[in-house]
């Protein structure tokens, strides 16, 4: 009898063990997809579980909100449309893995008002044949957001010419969610204004904005411009403001192309650079620069757009205009070039090429930070600044670079001489602005009536 008892003590002791082991078996996986940080009006709601075999027993989709829980999703054991498996595309092949979208919404969470929230997805799995379930809980903080940006223009009167620049002053709340100016299909995001000084008066208002925006030269002059808001809880706003637009006319250059310059800038650019390898003879190697490294060199360009300052960076606000040099080609000149008679390709000229004597010293038009100091395919040996809110400067064809990436510099420092690297056909310095990366005319930069009434004017307006 003893011996009975104590191998029935015994086994209920393993039983006991194995009902506890059971229970430190891992639970369902659980991946919130989204979601991430904020809800707005209609939220979609992404939750994936994962358990060996599909083996769901239970799975709860809860909101919770000012101490309510609301139930999104409740399902138990014989819930097949809820509980179904699914893999990552929907299908029925993946028996690990379930899958639950929703939207979250007034209609889905009563009493979804704007704060603090959270979504908490609770699983669980059968393990020991049934006998017991295993649970995982996750839980995802979020912000509600129920109210659209609000947006109010405070500047007026705004021209821009065709590839030229334009600002606008605005008031957007709440303070942290994106805005600028949408020109087409183009934004140009707006930078804070808090902090700027004109006329020794700082603008103080957290909530004002300043957005730098292009009409492109190859956009049409009745491109739609107006400003917009959005949060990361997918509310938007936008707002419409006043606004003309100019032609600006453009020359037609011809240029004739010679065995000698290909000679001298074809094999010098291909051993800078690997993003193209084109082959044939020196004439299609040219294109294939002139067309296709230009493209990859204007997006590299381009892409430093995203590392501009929120502060105004420059002085003096008027850009160091270069009048001692000769203008060879102006912005936005309409190129075909030509090789022993016959047109071999055509390009827009995106800048100014100024020329006065070899090696000239070249400054900084502004002050700024140095973006980029190297070579750059068909501009040679090339100097980005940034100046800030989205506005930078190029310096391309330079023989030397007095500058590194990260360097500051003051406004008419030098950051190089001129030269003939790249395309370049003679000694010269190409210069152009850029606005959100995107190159615009830099003459107007240079013009102080320009800088009073684009810029100046609105700044200084009481609002």
């Amino acid at each position: 009898m003893r011996k009975l008892i104590a191998l029935l003590v015994l086994l209920l002791a393993i039983a006991v063990g194995v009902y506890i082991s059971a229970g430190w078996q891992d639970g369902p996986t659980i991946t919130i997809g989204s979601p991430e940080k904020f809800v707005g009006t209609s939220t979609p709601l992404e939750v994936v579980v994962e358990a060996p075999a599909g083996g769901l027993s239970s799975l709860r989709v809860e909101f919770e909100q000012n101490g309510t829980v609301t139930p999104i999703v409740a399902a138990g054991l014989g819930d097949a449309a809820v509980l179904a498996p699914v893999n990552a595309t929907g299908g029925t092949d993946a028996p690990d893995r379930v899958r639950v979208s929703r939207t979250l919404a007034r209609d889905s969470v009563p009493g979804l008002a704007t704060g603090a929230g959270r979504i908490i997805v609770t699983a669980a799995r059968p393990v020991l044949r049934g006998l017991r379930q295993v649970e995982t809980v996750a839980v995802r903080d979020v912000h509600v957001r129920l109210e659209r940006p609000r947006l109010s223009v405070l500047s007026t009167h705004h021209y821009v010419n065709l590839g030229g620049t334009e600002m606008v002053v605005y008031r957007v709340e709440p303070a942290d969610v994106a805005s600028g100016v949408v020109v087409g299909d183009l934004e140009y995001p707006g930078h804070p204004a808090s902090g700027v000084t004109v006329d020794g008066v700082k603008i103080g208002d957290p909530a004002v904005r300043v957005a730098f925006f292009a009409l492109l030269h190859d956009q049409p002059l009745d491109t739609p411009i107006r400003l917009y808001a959005r949060d990361e809880a997918g509310n938007s706003a936008r707002a419409d403001f006043d606004y003309r637009t100019f032609p600006k006319p453009s020359k037609r250059s011809r240029i004739e192309l010679d065995d000698r310059f290909l000679g001298r800038v074809v094999p010098a650019i291909l051993a800078g650079t690997t993003e193209i390898t084109p082959e044939g003879a020196l004439i299609d190697q040219y294109v294939a620069i002139n067309s296709e490294l230009r493209q990859k060199n204007n997006a590299k360009i381009a892409s430093f757009a995203a590392e501009t300052s929120p502060e105004m960076l420059w002085r003096g606000l008027v850009f160091h205009p270069f009048t001692n040099s000769a203008v060879e080609s102006a912005f936005a000149d309409q190129r075909t070039y030509f090789y022993k008679g016959r047109e071999v390709d055509r390009q827009v000229h995106l800048g100014f090429d100024l020329a006065s004597y070899a090696n000239t010293p070249v400054v900084a038009a502004n002050r700024g930070k140095v973006l980029f100091a190297e070579e750059l395919g068909i501009y040679g040996n090339c100097v980005i600044l940034d100046h800030g809110m989205g506005v930078q400067s190029l310096y391309a064809h330079l023989s030397s670079m007095s500058v590194k990436a990260g360097d500051m510099v003051e406004k008419d420092q030098p950051v190089g001489r001129s030269g003939i690297t790249g395309l370049a056909g003679g000694d010269h310095l190409h210069f152009t602005m850029l606005v959100n990366g995107r190159m615009v005319n830099p003459v107007e930069w240079w013009d102080a009536h320009w800088i009073e009434d684009r810029m100046l004017r609105k700044l200084r307006t009481p609002w």
